[in-house]
């Protein structure tokens, strides 16, 4: 990985530095599913705007620069959402969902291919969330 390349986080809010689409929340048969874009997408208002009327974050999913030290998850050296996401939840895929921040994900660097295989089940604001998603999404150890 190119060092001067930003870390990105994988479940950011809309407003965060340079943001962009990840992916577009589907519903299945196992329940809400990103479903990931092949080419980047900027954040614009006229995006945003696409979601109502409910929130942005139940319909999208975006990724943006991880902000360290600025979010409840991060110990001053690793994101510990990614790592509860791992230790909690369970894979929904088999294999390595088409993700085009993979190289410079935090959650990839940080936990490998077992965060991707659990990556798709993650909706930053889900409706009906498992008590697994809620235990793995409470900021602490």
């Amino acid at each position: 990985m190119d060092e001067k390349r930003p870390l990105l986080c994988p479940s950011a809010q809309p407003g965060m530095q340079e943001p962009r689409l990840l992916g577009v929340v589907t519903l299945t048969d196992q329940g809400p599913q990103l479903a990931y874009l092949n080419q980047h997408l900027p954040v614009t208002p006229a995006l945003l705007a696409q979601a109502a009327p409910a929130e942005v974050t139940q319909v999208f999913r975006f990724a943006a620069h991880c902000e360290e030290k600025q979010c409840t998850h991060f110990n001053g050296e690793r994101c510990k959402l990614a790592t509860r996401i791992v230790q909690i939840l369970p894979a929904v895929v088999d294999a390595l969902p088409a993700c085009l921040i993979r190289p410079t994900c935090r959650w990839y660097v940080q936990e490998g291919k077992a965060a991707c295989l659990r990556c798709p089940q993650v909706i930053t604001e889900a409706l009906e969330p498992s008590p697994e998603f809620v235990r793995a999404a409470l900021p602490g150890d």
